[in-house]
């Protein structure tokens, strides 16, 4: 029995623990919304109002609420994004309605002639259309039934695919709860494509390289073969992205059910998505259009192609628009290989049907190739500065997107084996914008016998040292430092634009002057004779007063293009530039150890590794005292700079964009550098000062949507740092 002052005190403790069990609920809705608001933020709107940090903390803070009050966890929580375990399998499972293949055209006459043919299905004289990118990444069908995320599935075989719930659940573009309900809707199924931008691509193939495996072949790829991972938190480390861009099916709450896959409703063979009603939604409603369902899904927290669509009436404003777009698509963040053209008011698509591949009411617009098939005739062994070893395969000269390709890169020995080549093979080629050509696969189908296999050299093709390679590296390296052709691509690194930019000694005359006994080092650059210069061929005056010029200049570069040019393992521009803010003289970093250089901001173990030893090695130190000698700049001047009282823009962001009218990028973040300010990559919460030069772009746009970032001119920013605009 329990007195009643036990059982006060227990029920006291009662309420208690009640009380902060309504505390721990009411926290984790607010923690959860505001978490969710900053993920669609960040990863929908491309437009993040708080720092990474900052989000970190407000995720552990969920965190330890659910941990605390487990059984208050919910499927939608951010928290329930990462599976704990891993998929052993992928089962197959049918999409609720076909995901259909769209007739491709490659030129704006199928364009005219498919429209045509629409206009006189519908008896129209002009349609609306709705014109979107045509993303290139992976296929996907996302099912939510009562506002939350139960299904994802790949394409598969257009009828079914592999139902990959789990690892859609790691792409923080993708909702894990939707607000359908609000517009009436209980299951809905949205179709789509899972990319990896080109930035998080190389930043995850510069991973891969550090840790010595062969990278991926381009986003669509990565992609695509994310998707299928055992391991989700593997997934998540990609930094997938969504786009969502077409309703297939849905059914409302009062039981209305509309398949919307372009065959005429009548002709669906299951029942249940007949439509169950009169008829299709009327073009006011938002469902009504293509372009209002994409509305629909961005207004439900989806990426949708909703800021990238145009609506426009008339073929001849399509063709005009996809002409433009071609134009245009190197810049874009993300891969497209083309435009996909709907009719907009889908009561129209229902009409036009389809036949028995395709929609009549969509055409996808391809581009031109960035792939083509060729001959693998030869593969060359080319030295790089570091000693790596890279084989570069020579092709049959094919044109792919209007440039002509006679050499692709293969990255490694491994690559190699991994796509099975060899000499004499069909192969794939793909080019990407500015990317190097590469080999995707070969077509072993294809040989007829003759083909030979590839031998890796053991020994340098150039000095025939003995190669090495590291345990944990897919690279062979020449390990001799005096290995002809690493002296060479050091000194061309050395001369390079964000190096120390001697732009009168290329690589063509470094490799003449090397060859004529003329320069043997990086220190003989500022020993160069220019007396012997002027015997050689097409060296007059002219050139050598340019040259003589543009090498003393470089002797006043800015400590970190210095280190840059020095050609370190790992060490980018940014890197460079943090090692020069660590200190005040370069030499200084001969006395730093592994562990000092790891405390220095995105320093890790293995660049920590390689700065380390490169200091630690004689010759590159007596190297660097040479250059000293030589009159070449070793000091921080930024540090200098600040003790005398320059630091005015100290912890303030800066990023440039457009044409500037007097200044070049590269002078203009220097100058912002050298009084403290920070040099940022794109527009985000992050963002102090955006400076607009002719011709801003998307930069200035994104930047107007986020009231506090300040928008300035040049001859803004020039007082800023205390200089006179030009008049």
């Amino acid at each position: 029995m329990y007195s009643s002052a036990e059982t006060r005190a227990l029920q006291d403790k009662t309420e208690a623990l009640k009380a902060k069990k309504e505390l721990a609920v009411e926290q984790l809705e607010e923690l959860r919304a505001v978490l969710r608001f900053h993920e669609y933020r960040y990863y929908v709107a491309s437009e993040p109002l708080i720092a990474d940090a900052e989000y970190d903390q407000l995720y552990k803070q969920l965190e330890k609420i659910e941990k605390a009050h487990p059984e208050l966890i919910t499927p939608d929580s951010p928290s329930q994004r990462v599976g704990l375990g891993l998929s052993k399998s992928f089962p197959t499972v049918q999409h609720l309605v076909p995901m259909l293949s769209l007739e491709n055209s490659y030129n704006a006459d199928d364009l005219v002639e498919w429209d045509r043919k629409a206009r006189e299905l519908s008896g129209l004289e002009t349609i609306e259309y709705c014109i979107e990118p045509k993303f290139d990444g992976a296929s996907i069908s996302l099912i939510y039934e009562n506002d939350l995320l139960v299904r994802g599935v790949t394409r598969g075989d257009g009828v079914a695919g592999d139902e990959i719930t789990t690892n859609i659940r790691q792409i923080r573009s993708i909702p894990l709860s939707a607000p359908f309900s609000k517009y009436g809707i209980q299951t809905i199924e949205i179709r789509g494509e899972i990319i990896m931008t080109k930035q998080s691509f190389e930043k995850y193939n510069e991973k891969l390289a550090e840790k010595g495996e062969a990278p991926l072949a381009n986003p669509r790829n990565a992609a695509s073969g994310s998707l299928r991972m055992k391991d989700p938190r593997e997934v998540a480390e990609r930094n997938l992205e969504a786009f969502l861009y077409h309703v297939s099916y849905y059914t409302t709450l009062d039981g209305f059910t509309l398949a919307i896959d372009g065959k005429s409703n009548d002709e669906l063979p299951d029942e249940n998505l007949k439509t169950q009603g009169s008829s299709l939604p009327s073009a006011d409603s938002p469902l009504g259009t293509h372009s209002g369902s994409l509305k629909l899904l961005w207004e439900c927290g989806f990426r949708s192609p909703q800021k990238e669509k145009q609506v426009l009436k008339g073929i001849a404003e399509v063709t005009r628009h996809v002409h433009d777009f071609e134009v245009l698509r190197d810049e874009l963040p993300y891969e497209i290989d083309g435009m996909v053209i709907k009719v907009n008011d889908l009561t129209l698509q229902d009409r036009l049907g389809m036949t028995t591949h395709h929609p009549r009411w969509a055409m996808a617009y391809k581009f031109k190739a960035r792939q083509a098939t060729t001959k693998l005739r030869a593969i060359e062994f080319q030295v790089g500065r570091t000693g790596a070893v890279t084989p570069v395969a020579k092709v049959d000269p094919v044109s792919i997107g209007g440039v002509t390709v006679g050499s692709a890169s293969v990255h490694n020995e491994e690559y190699i084996r991994e796509k099975g080549l060899k000499i004499g093979d069909t192969v794939l080629v793909e080019r990407a914008g500015d990317v190097i050509p590469q080999i995707v696969q070969c077509m072993p189908d294809l040989r007829n016998g003759s083909e030979v296999d590839i031998a890796f050299p053991r020994n340098c093709p150039v000095c025939d040292s003995e190669l090495t390679k590291e345990e944990a590296e897919a690279v062979w390296r020449c390990p001799n430092i005096e290995c002809r052709a690493q002296v060479l691509e050091r000194m061309i690194h050395f001369v390079s634009k964000d190096a120390m930019d001697i732009r009168s000694l290329g690589a063509a005359n470094i490799l003449r002057f090397y060859e004529a006994g003329l320069l043997k080092d990086v220190p003989g650059i500022y020993q160069l004779d220019f007396d012997e210069i002027a015997k050689l061929e097409k060296f007059g005056k002219k050139s050598i007063d340019n040259l003589r010029s543009a090498i003393e200049a470089s002797k006043t570069q800015p400590l970190h293009r210095l280190i840059y040019a020095l050609g370190i393992r790992f060490v980018g521009e940014t890197t460079a530039k943090t090692l020069a803010n660590a200190v005040h003289d370069i030499l200084e970093l001969k006395d730093k150890t592994e562990e000092e250089l790891q405390q220095l901001e995105d320093v890790g173990v293995k660049v920590a590794r390689s700065i380390y030893a490169f200091f630690s090695n004689e010759q590159n130190i007596h190297m660097l005292e040479h250059l000293k000698q030589l009159g070449v700049q070793m000091l921080n001047n930024k540090k200098s700079a600040v003790a005398a009282g320059a630091d005015t823009l100290h912890g303030q962001t800066f990023l440039f964009t457009g044409t500037m009218p007097t200044l070049k990028r590269s002078e203009a973040e220097a100058m912002a550098e050298a009084h403290g300010g920070k040099i940022v990559s794109g527009v985000s919460s992050k963002l102090d000062y955006l400076v607009v030069g002719e011709d801003a772009g998307s930069k200035l746009e994104k930047a107007k949507k986020i009231n506090t970032i300040k928008i300035i001119d040049e001859a803004t920013f020039l007082k800023l740092v205390g200089e006179q605009p030009a008049e």
